[in-house]
């Protein structure tokens, strides 16, 4: 089953509260969180994945 990454932001100036990241088969492993942006801020240092 690909990846799913559940990651929230940390801005408190955004709306988004959290988003899921749903990976192909194709996804490198080494990809995180940080190589993402909020989709509603555009912020990076201000996501973090949500540790279940």
């Amino acid at each position: 089953m690909p990846t799913t990454l559940e990651v929230r932001c940390t801005d408190d100036e955004c709306e988004m509260d959290m988003f899921e990241l749903h990976y192909t088969y194709d996804m490198p492993e080494d990809v995180g969180v940080a190589d993402f942006v909020c989709p509603y801020c555009r912020g990076t240092e201000s996501l973090e994945a949500i540790e279940l």
